[in-house]
């Protein structure tokens, strides 16, 4: 078997379970806020992350290193997947989606502040394919706008701040490291957020599932994405990840009735354009050794 196809494989299972981890989202937020449902994911992934990597050996490696690096990862992450799981209960899945797919583009930005990285005319030219996207997805213009369209592109950037700071990490930290991290720092982070109304609800019996299920999906997702790129390049991987968004329009009608917006996938498409030209961009100059253009 072909790494393209052992990588187009590992994505069924990332675009599975985000497509999951959304429904799922939306069964639990008629009992448990937002605070709540990132409370318990975090500490069924504590949960995982230990129980995996003491299977695999690697729970050694966790180490309490670089904590200040940690805490900003997990931080926009954090905000990201909170405002994201708001987005899901009253926006559109496919918007939702949709507007998801600026992360990339949003983590290029800010690579040229945190990391030191080139702001090459490609790049420029990636962000302002992207930002047209997302005018047509939102159409701010139009009798239809929905201003709730905001909450998921603030998840983008708070999964963009996350990207930027993982590429940080992963210059020193392990993967099992980032995990731990990641899971506990946010368990705290939906403790003291959720218990801030000294209110926290307990999972019904009807809740517990979907909660186990959003844990599970959300280190299946990244765990399959990660090694689907470790198979194949980024410019084989990402047009499988676009089809994220079909899956999830499907989803969205059969499960919600939510209607197929025409705009929202030509949206969708321009922003893949320009995440997509930006990856054949860097792949060109990488294998060339060329100067950024």
């Amino acid at each position: 078997m072909s790494h393209t196809l052992k990588a187009a494989l590992w994505m069924t299972g990332a675009i599975a379970s985000f497509s999951s981890m959304a429904v799922a989202g939306r069964a639990v937020s008629f009992e448990l806020d937002t605070f709540e449902i990132m409370m318990y994911r975090s500490l069924v992934g504590v949960v995982l992350v230990l129980t995996v990597s003491t299977l695999l050996g690697t729970r050694s490696q966790i180490r309490a290193t670089r904590l200040g690096t940690h805490a900003i990862r997990n931080l926009g992450h954090f905000a990201g997947q909170n405002l994201w799981f708001y987005a899901i209960t009253v926006v559109p899945l496919a918007q939702v989606f949709s507007v998801e797919f600026t992360a990339p583009i949003w983590a290029m930005l800010m690579a040229v502040v945190i990391l030191g990285e080139a702001l090459t005319r490609a790049r420029i030219v990636a962000a302002g394919i992207g930002f047209v996207g997302i005018l047509v997805v939102a159409r701010p213009w139009g009798d239809g706008f929905d201003p709730n369209i905001v909450f998921p592109a603030l998840a983008a950037i708070g999964f963009a701040v996350s990207a930027v700071f993982t590429r940080l990490l992963t210059r020193t930290e392990t993967i099992t490291t980032i995990l731990f991290w990641l899971t506990a720092m946010q368990a705290v982070f939906g403790l003291v957020c959720a218990g801030f109304d000294g209110d926290i609800a307990l999972p019904s019996a009807t809740t517990a599932p979907w909660l186990a299920l959003i844990a599970c999906a959300g280190l299946v997702a990244h765990l399959c994405l990660t090694k689907a790129l470790s198979l194949a390049p980024a410019s084989v991987v990402m047009p499988i990840d676009f089809a994220r968004l079909p899956v999830i329009a499907i989803v969205g009608m059969v499960l919600y009735d939510e209607p197929l917006d025409p705009w929202v996938i030509l949206g969708a498409a321009l922003i893949f354009g320009g995440n997509y030209y930006n990856i054949l961009n860097e792949t060109r100059r990488n294998r060339i050794g060329a100067t950024p253009a």
